[in-house]
């Protein structure tokens, strides 16, 4: 291998070009190689993929949190900062090498580009605006430039509900991903979410949701960018800002590349715009994103890479030393360097880092990295903590490792928070990858990946229920079809309607209820599917109904129609009170012919209840159709449904009323036959329908009295009660009772009938004011006088008669007799008349 140099050669061009696949090909075609990538999604990714063509046995995965690293590992999948550039391998790849100007990470990947080799090739993937300095840096490279398979064209702006299928939305925060998320599944069904705090289970299962074509739509942040492969066939941006940890910015025209080249794969063009509240891109950005020309990189980020151990304050120093070439510039300082800086002002830190053994010793427990980026001294005092145990007993207690490690797993809590926990399982996992840090490393790394599975799965679950309705989603694709497009729907035996295999509702009758979990916008996407679904139903489901027997019908107490149970139709004011008219109720999914043919037939089911119901009457009716002098009286009765109030007829008439059911009582004429429960009931929802007014509570069947109701006025009477008093006693009854006792008490008070008061159904203390209000007064029993022997006088019943002419006046008091006057002439005849005596 000492004849001929390494060959380092740099792979350059637009996302699309296949960089990633042709570094993978040449890794595998080495006996050994390295290959590091800006993200540990995308190693991770690729790690799985290197499995799949060579096993498990011979590939390694190595990123911060993550060490599978088999004995016969050969081919290794690294972050960029974890690539093992001790390990000495035919073949070093380094992906995404722009992001060496990026301020805050570029330093490692500028490192990797002036230092990182493999002993017969060195590549390095990336965007053509590192060329000019990738040539000044490493002029021995060899560059090759790759065009973009597919074309990426602006589509210009769009709503959110006018976004094509099959599109990535992109945002710029964690506020601004979850209300687009809940906008999309409001109006579209649902989306995938992804951004860079999700870990790769997580992630991975929301790709896969939108890969499998669960949801349409994806809503990330700009984590899409670096390499994440997708069927995307339009990125929308929702901003064209960012917070870079830093301060907002906006994006640079590569960045907004980057990240619209996530549109279409392979040979398949793919589309860009904007969509909210973005502002519209300029002709300008649209035209460099277009033809991938952007201004070069002018420096690249860099960092000291030959430190200075001495001392905390030796070691700051190297690390702050300026780049000894033109293009290269101190990047931002990064959270070790932070670290390093507060713990170096730390007195009891300074007094232990003596040495460089401590000083390195104190660098490597700087280095764990602050994936919560919360801005406290939390990490600082980790740092410390970690340090003086390494220092002092070698290793991190085992408790203590234990303690932090096994109460991360809790998977309580909403998104933000399972998110902030899975950020905590990931400096827990750094450390317990570092075998020479913790005894028993493998099993700590474990127990970590427990914890991070629990929680990226519970994670994917809260992120499914909040942003995803699969139902919706679906609905909305098929929706979304060319109208003519077929849904596959059914409605079951029970009445549950089925489209494209979810369950979206229930049909009642002719009324669609969506399912109780359908709410706000995805009612309408439900109703939608269901109109479309329910056009072939309806017609079959009318054709049924004008077919079923009457025995499939029913009247409910509220002049109501039900069809198998469920209502579909109620009474209304008709023509006449024994004519009323049926009205369907209302559905959306009926047309005008539809609803008529309902109608119709409820029509004729309703006509044969009141025939059946009320047959008495009509047969009545009928018979006193030959007798000019019942036909007018039936004629009446009839008009108000059997009780007719007041009555009057008398002589031959009466009796000819009584042949055909039909009695002229005091209180009124009427049918007896209609007084029972049945036809009372129907007369009711007649009343009802008649006078569209809602019925109160009726009285139970077999009630011959209850208390005076609070009735609408004419109801109790029409219904056959009579007012008496403080109660309201049944028609029939009332008119039996009341001709007893007028017959009995004709002539002189009669005494009243033993039981009385319980035949009226009325307690004993009503019972006066009941008989006055049936035209009769009650008279009191009177016990015997002391003394007095013989059956007392019982009570008496006599007829109130109505008086006649003007009262007579009231007579005059008599003024009391004068006293006997002794010297009177019959003064002495008196008194010899009472000594007589």
């Amino acid at each position: 291998m000492s004849g001929f140099a390494p060959r380092v050669k740099a792979v350059l061009g637009p996302t699309n070009t296949g960089k990633t696949h042709l570094a993978i090909e040449r890794l595998l075609a080495h006996s050994s190689g390295i290959i590091g990538f800006p993200l540990r999604l995308l190693a991770r990714e690729n790690y799985d993929r290197m499995v799949a063509a060579k096993g498990a046995r011979h590939v390694a995965l190595i990123t911060g949190e993550e060490k599978i690293v088999p004995a016969e590992a050969r081919w290794f999948s690294c972050t960029v900062e974890a690539m093992p550039l001790d390990r000495k391998v035919e073949f070093v790849a380094v992906d995404e090498i722009q992001l060496c100007a990026d301020p805050d990470r570029g330093h490692v990947f500028t490192d990797r580009l002036l230092h990182a080799r493999g002993m017969v090739e060195t590549m390095f993937l990336g965007a053509e605006t590192i060329r000019r300095l990738l040539r000044r840096l490493v002029p021995e490279a060899e560059i090759e430039t790759r065009p973009r398979l597919s074309q990426l064209s602006h589509a210009g702006p769009a709503k959110l509900s006018r976004l094509p299928p099959r599109s990535a939305i992109v945002a710029f925060s964690a506020a601004e991903v979850y209300a687009i998320a809940e906008a999309v599944r409001t109006r579209r069904g649902g989306c995938a979410v992804v951004m860079g705090r999700l870990s790769p289970r997580t992630r991975n299962a929301q790709v896969a949701l939108y890969q499998e074509k669960e949801v349409d739509f994806l809503v990330a942040t700009d984590a899409i960018g670096m390499g994440l492969n997708m069927d995307v066939d339009h990125v929308a941006f929702a901003g064209l800002s960012k917070f870079d940890g830093h301060r907002p910015r906006l994006l640079t025209a590569s960045e907004v590349a980057q990240i619209a080249g996530r549109a279409g794969r392979g040979m398949r063009d793919g589309t860009f715009g904007t969509t909210g509240t973005c502002p519209p891109l300029t002709e300008e950005l649209v035209g460099a994103v277009e033809a991938h020309a952007f201004e070069p990189l002018e420096q690249l980020a860099w960092r000291n890479a030959a430190l200075d151990f001495a001392s905390p304050d030796a070691l700051l120093a190297s690390l702050l030393a300026p780049p000894d070439r033109a293009g290269l510039v101190r990047g931002n300082d990064a959270s070790d360097v932070l670290v390093l800086s507060a713990l170096a002002h730390d007195p009891a830190i300074r007094e232990a880092a003596r040495g460089r053994r401590a000083v390195r010793l104190l660098w490597e427990a700087c280095q764990i990295p602050d994936f919560r980026k919360l801005a406290t001294d939390h990490h600082t005092r980790l740092c410390a903590r970690v340090f003086t145990h390494l220092l002092r007993d070698g290793g991190l207690p085992q408790d203590w490792v234990a303690g932090q490690i096994g109460g991360l797993g809790r998977t309580d809590g909403d998104i933000d928070t399972l998110m902030q926990r899975l950020t905590e399982v990931r400096i827990w996992a750094y450390i317990a990858a570092r075998a020479d840090w913790v005894r028993d490393a493998a099993h700590w790394q474990g127990r970590a990946r427990e914890a991070e599975d629990l929680l990226s799965d519970a994670l994917h679950e809260k992120l499914m229920a909040r942003f995803v309705d699969r139902r919706a989603a679906r609905l909305t694709r098929r929706l979304e079809q060319a109208e003519t497009a077929e849904l596959l729907s059914a409605v079951t035996r029970a009445g549950d309607v089925v489209v494209e295999g979810h369950p979206v509702g229930r049909i009642d009758g002719f009324r669609f209820e969506p399912d109780a979990s359908v709410g706000g916008a995805d009612k309408r996407i439900v109703l939608r599917a269901a109109r479309r679904a329910l056009a072939g139903e309806m017609p079959r489901r009318v054709a049924r109904l004008e077919a079923a027997a009457d025995g499939d019908f029913a009247l409910g107490p509220a002049g109501v129609i039900a069809w198998q149970g469920t209502p579909v139709a109620r009474l209304r004011r008709g023509a006449t009170l024994l004519a009323p008219a049926v009205e369907v109720i209302d559905s959306e999914f009926l047309d005008g012919s539809q609803r008529e043919a309902v109608r119709a037939r409820l029509a004729r089911f309703v006509d044969g209840v009141i025939a059946e119901g009320l047959a008495p009457l009509f047969v009545a009716a009928k018979a006193a159709e030959a007798d000019p002098a019942l036909r007018g009286v039936l004629h009446r009765l009839t008009e108000q449904a059997g009780v007719l109030v007041p009555g009057g007829a008398e002589g031959e008439l009466r009796a000819k009323l009584r042949r055909i059911g039909v009695r002229d009582g005091a209180f009124a004429l009427y049918m007896p036959a209609l007084l029972k429960p049945r036809a009372a009931a129907l007369r009711a929802m007649l009343w009802s329908a008649w006078h569209r007014r809602t019925l109160p509570d009726l009285p139970a069947p077999g009630l011959v009295s209850l208390p005076a109701p609070d009735w609408p006025a004419g109801l109790a009477a029409y219904l056959g009660w009579v007012a008496a008093g403080p109660r309201a006693i049944r028609l029939d009854i009332a008119e039996r009772l009341a001709g007893e006792l007028r017959h009995a008490a004709r002539r002189r008070p009669a005494p009243a009938p033993q039981m009385l008061a319980p035949r009226l159904g009325v307690g004993h203390e009503d019972l006066p004011a009941v008989l006055r209000g049936l035209g009769l007064r009650l008279i009191p029993g009177e016990a015997m006088e002391p003394g007095m022997f013989g059956p007392p006088r019982p009570p008496m019943v006599e007829l109130r008669r109505p008086r006649r002419g003007p009262a007579p006046p009231p007579r005059k008091t008599a003024r009391p007799a004068p006293p006997p006057n002794p010297d009177h002439p019959f003064a002495a005849l008196a008194a010899l008349r009472r000594a007589a005596s």
